[in-house]
């Protein structure tokens, strides 16, 4: 940012220099040396800001030479002009011009930009100060005519060196302050022993962040529930207990959930594993409904993971798309991996079918089962499986199949309307694994299967099962790397990211 603003002050100041040179009236003002000193700090201002981007190497060595290069050149450019107008001036009209206000340009630009201590900054913004003092100083020991107007006018020396001193040590006072701000705002981004990169999102409950771990320099998620956002010191509680019985957990096909505690004000958050992929909402809006083989891939995947939990007695109670990520983890590609589980149970929203917030009704309404939709009974594993039916319905679809403007269409309809057949939106999909889907939807549970591992067996028995390959995700990630790599976060937060990590909404 320094290197592009000097350089953006210095093609300012070349148009003018440029001008003068080839259109000036005073042949004794015009110097070819120093217009092509000018172009050449111009060329190599831009070309090292151009080349120190934010993936290049941040070594200590590589920096202070770019800090030369930002600050000594320029100096060194100053110096030469001031030193060409001091004797042009006192030769044509016996006068100077203030040499003060290019240093104090570079002073306070180096005390704004440059991350440093304020003894170190002190040393070099001292330097600056000195130097108008140090040529005035030289021109009166070496030419006449300045020495004549230094000589008769030794105020002018006092006031200049006054000048310098009192906005130099601003500048020192100024770096000092920043960098305590600095500081305090690192510290405010640190949960223990973990530091907060970026921001990856929001929910109605907390924030999610990239971090890594001080220690072992890991990388992972962080899931933040701020009290006030909480409302309720009896939902912190329900959380942690809900982090403590998930890290449990240890399918490959489950979320890792690392660590979690609780910040000195009140704030709670916990950490996940980080998971370089796509979630399934990301992946079929991206690249359109996935093919079969690939479906049955992913679902016999998690059917795996929700055996483990259900064989606890936990239930997800929130499967849904932007749930479920397609990793690559441990050099395997199309590693699913089951997120957020049994941590969020939220209360239909009447702005958006995909916001959930915290309350009665546990799920995301175009995903619940009819027994989550009608709050007359306790879901149980059965409940999973119908969200697992949708969730299988959209990656087959692209389209859940209740898709109304009001999340309170939606819920009526999982308790009341019949399920239009996946084949009807496609007519590709196999008629094995469109039985398995409608079994899911059943309203009644009863009708469905009864355990996820029944389930998991009808997959297995399909004549799609087997038919997506390793290799076949290897080469559909190899052509889509690029994009893939760069998800948009799931609904209330929009930045882009080179890679997406575990996400646990609120």
């Amino acid at each position: 940012m320094a290197t592009f603003v000097m350089f953006g002050i210095f093609a300012v100041y070349f148009v003018w220099h440029a001008y003068e040179f080839f259109w000036g009236i005073n042949v004794a003002e015009k110097s070819p040396i120093l217009l092509s000193v000018h172009a050449g700090l111009l060329l190599l201002l831009g070309t090292t800001g151009f080349l120190l981007c934010p993936r290049c190497d941040f070594r200590k060595g590589l920096l202070r030479s770019q800090e030369i290069v930002t600050f000594g050149m320029p100096a060194l450019f100053l110096l030469m002009t001031q030193h060409h107008s001091m004797q042009l001036c006192a030769r044509e009209y016996g006068m100077f011009q203030n040499p003060a206000p290019g240093w104090l340009l570079l002073i306070f630009i180096y005390a704004l930009f440059i991350p440093n201590t304020w003894q170190r900054a002190a040393v070099v913004i001292s330097m600056l100060m000195v130097a108008p003092i140090g040529l005035m100083t030289y021109e009166y020991a070496t030419d006449q005519m300045c020495y004549d107007i230094i000589y008769t006018n030794p105020e002018m020396l006092a006031e200049i060196g006054l000048k310098m001193v009192i906005c130099g040590a601003v500048a020192v006072f100024g770096v000092y302050t920043i960098n305590v701000l600095r500081t305090e705002a690192f510290h405010a981004k640190q949960l223990g022993q973990y530091r907060l990169s970026r921001s990856l999102g929001a929910g109605g409950m907390g924030e999610v962040y990239l971090a890594h771990h001080y220690l072992m320099k890991r990388p992972c998620a962080i899931k933040i529930i701020r009290p006030e956002k909480a409302g309720d010191s009896n939902v912190l509680a329900r959380f942690e207990r809900e982090v403590h019985a998930s890290s449990k957990l240890s399918h490959w096909n489950n979320i890792d959930i690392y660590d979690y505690g609780r910040t000195e004000d009140g704030t709670f958050y916990y950490v996940m594993e980080y998971l370089p992929g796509l979630n399934v909402s990301d992946l079929v809006h991206r690249f359109g409904a996935l093919p079969p083989g690939r479906v049955i891939h992913l679902l016999r995947q998690m059917c795996d993971a929700l055996n483990e939990a259900h064989s606890q007695g936990m239930i997800h109670r929130d499967i849904k798309p932007a749930n479920v990520f397609a990793a690559k983890r441990g050099g395997f590609y199309d590693v699913a991996k089951l997120l957020d589980f049994g941590l969020a149970k939220p209360i239909a929203s009447t702005e958006d079918s995909n916001l959930t917030q915290e309350g009665m009704i546990t799920g995301s309404p175009l995903f619940m089962s009819p027994e989550q939709a009608s709050g007359e009974s306790e879901p149980d594993a059965r409940s999973d499986i119908y969200s697992v039916g949708i969730l299988a319905y959209f990656m087959l679809t692209g389209r859940t199949p209740f898709e109304y403007d009001r999340p309170i269409k939606v819920i009526i309809a999982h308790a009341h309307e019949a399920v239009v057949p996946p084949s009807e939106h496609v007519a590709s999909i196999p008629h094995d694994l469109e039985a398995i889907v409608m079994r899911c939807l059943a309203k009644d549970p009863d009708d469905r299967y009864q355990s996820i591992l029944d389930m998991a067996a009808a997959l297995d028995a399909c004549e799609s099962s087997g038919t997506w390959t390793q290799s076949d995700a290897v080469q559909w990630w190899t052509e889509n790397e690029t994009i893939a790599e760069c998800p948009q976060p799931e609904e209330e937060a929009q930045p882009t990211d080179e890679t997406r990590v575990a996400e646990i909404r609120g």
